[in-house]
């Protein structure tokens, strides 16, 4: 249960302080989608998969989250942009823009090392090219996740840490859950979720 307890509060942290907008929730859905197809693809296609879990979802989820979430001072949470920064348990903006920063250099990397440094044989051709880079950006994904989980190890404790990977690895499915309606209240004209249930 305490597992369980921990995964409602970092969801409902998650939700309340970085998924006020409601264009951001409607990216975040897409996203979801999008993830759920890269789950699918994953060992049947892992080129197609990678491709579209970092060009297509991870983009647009962090779109909603660098350019529509509201940075300035929380009031429905009565909280800094600084403070919620500082207790982020996953990826704050800071370190997104480093991972998100290795994510671009990749391709870049491999261009001009076609072995990259020694990992591949050379590759011959754009289709093999693409195939080395989605296992890289398989590889970062995956060493994101068990870096960050280790750390939190560390600063927090192991539960908290295999709760995290918990979270995002279900995230896609959570996000469809409770944002599914977000378009709809955009298309209405409300920017804004007006956080009812976080007030209350």
């Amino acid at each position: 249960m305490k597992f369980l307890d921990e995964l409602r509060e970092q969801r409902w942290d998650d939700h309340r302080y970085y998924h006020q907008s409601r264009i951001n929730q409607s990216l975040h859905l897409i996203s979801a989608m999008s993830f759920v197809g890269a789950y699918a693809l994953l060992f049947v296609n892992p080129v197609m998969s990678a491709f579209l879990g970092w060009v297509v979802a991870m983009v647009t989820r962090q779109t909603g989250h660098f350019f529509f979430e509201p940075k300035g001072y929380d009031h429905i949470n009565d909280a800094s942009f600084e403070h919620k920064e500082d207790i982020k348990v996953g990826y704050n903006l800071k370190r997104k823009v480093v991972l998100l920063s290795i994510w671009i250099l990749l391709p870049v990397a491999l261009w001009i090392s076609p072995t990259f440094f020694g990992v591949f044989e050379p590759y011959i051709g754009t289709e093999q090219y693409l195939y080395n880079l989605s296992l890289l950006w398989l590889f970062l994904g995956g060493g994101a996740l068990l870096f960050r989980t280790i750390h939190l190890f560390f600063i927090y404790d192991v539960l908290a840490g295999l709760v995290w990977l918990t979270k995002i690895l279900t995230d896609p499915f959570h996000d469809i859950k409770i944002y599914h309606k977000s378009p709809f209240y955009l298309l209405k004209g409300e920017l804004q979720d007006p956080m009812h249930h976080v007030k209350s």
